[in-house]
């Protein structure tokens, strides 16, 4: 069966060229319903090109996208209200309330009862004493509630992640991945992490793709990079590949 109709997202030879870089040079993946992927990479990696065209933001040069079945970006009308996006890097309006905030975007998602689902995440995510303040009094950590609150507003299947806890005290950063592990436990949603963070990285996910100017030097599951390459943590496999060690180290018996 063609993995672009069984799988969550599916990217195929994806290309994007800005004039004379290539930030995505031919990658293939396809994340199955349910499952918890990390992207790696160093700057300039190809991470963010990548989640830009997987939303539907960015068109590729060349190849396919795919997200729940659709092709993207041309049809990205069909699935938007389907997913979601957190990045600490994408502020929202600083002089609207928060309950503003999330009222424009629950709008812009046809959220049904959004009084209802802004009082619900309210509760769950510790908002409601700061959710008539204007969003841009609050603190980093409550700044990252609020985004996170606004990426489950519509109960996203498919929720993409750029670097979600980057510059957050460890308390908050581990607080945020609880509630991201406990949001796909409850809904069985599809979860692609870009991350510099490698701690969160073996927590959260069962596959890793490392990137490297624009292409996958490597894809497997946590235990198994760790294995190849005779590392203790993904830091150091990650180290090896950035530093072009990545000759998968096998371990001799």
């Amino acid at each position: 069966m063609d993995s672009h109709s069984t799988a969550a997202i599916a990217v195929e030879a994806l290309v994007k060229r800005y004039k004379s870089a290539l930030a995505v040079d031919g990658i293939s993946f396809a994340l199955p319903p349910g499952s918890v992927t990390g992207l790696l990479g160093g700057n300039g990696a190809g991470k963010t090109t990548t989640i830009a065209m997987i939303m539907g933001l960015v068109t590729p040069t060349s190849g396919r996208v795919t997200v729940l079945g659709v092709e993207m970006p041309a049809q990205r009308y069909r699935v938007l209200h389907r997913m979601n996006f957190e990045s600490p890097y994408v502020d929202m309006p600083m002089r609207l309330t928060v309950r503003q905030n999330l009222s424009v975007f629950a709008q812009l998602y046809a959220v049904p009862d959004i009084a209802g689902r802004i009082a619900n995440l309210a509760v769950e995510l510790d908002l409601t004493e700061f959710l008539d303040r204007p969003t841009g009094k609050l603190s980093a950590g409550q700044k990252t509630r609020v985004s996170l609150a606004k990426s489950l507003l519509n109960r996203p299947d498919v929720l993409l992640l750029d670097e979600p806890t980057a510059s957050l005290d460890p308390d908050t950063a581990d607080w945020v991945r609880a509630r991201l592990e406990r949001y796909r436990a409850d809904t069985g949603a599809t979860i692609l992490l870009a991350s510099h963070n490698m701690n969160e990285v073996e927590r959260l996910c069962e596959r890793v793709i490392i990137m490297k100017r624009g292409r996958i030097e490597d894809d497997d599951t946590p235990a198994r990079l760790l294995a190849r390459y005779g590392r203790q943590t993904l830091e150091d496999v990650f180290l090896d590949v950035a530093r072009g060690r990545g000759e998968k180290r096998e371990v001799a018996e």
